[in-house]
C-alpha cells in the first residue's frame, strides 16, 4: 500500500482525537466525582435527555468509531509494510 494512505490515516487520526477529547468534554456530568469538585453539582438536572444530548451521544460515538477504524487501518498498514 501506499505511504499517502498511512498519512491520511493520521493526519485523520489526529483530527477525530481532538475532535473525540472536545465531544468528550461538552458532555454534561452525571453528578458526583471531578463535576460536582468545580461546581457543575450546583446545576440542576432536567428529568430527561434532550435531543441537543442526543446528538451529541450520536457524534461522539461516530467519531469514536472513525477513531477505531483509523488505528485498526495504521495496525493492518504496518502489517503489510512490515511483510513486505
Amino acid at each position: 500500500m501506499p505511504i499517502a494512505f498511512a498519512y491520511t490515516l493520521i493526519v485523520l487520526l489526529i483530527i477525530t482525537s481532538v475532535l473525540l477529547t472536545l465531544l468528550i468534554l461538552l458532555h454534561r456530568g452525571k453528578g458526583g466525582g471531578m463535576s460536582s469538585m468545580f461546581g457543575g453539582g450546583v446545576t440542576s438536572s432536567l428529568a430527561g435527555s434532550s435531543v441537543a444530548e442526543k446528538n451529541l451521544d450520536r457524534y461522539t460515538v461516530l467519531v469514536g468509531v472513525i477513531w477505531f477504524a483509523c488505528i485498526v487501518g495504521l495496525g493492518f498498514w504496518l502489517k503489510l509494510a512490515l511483510a513486505s
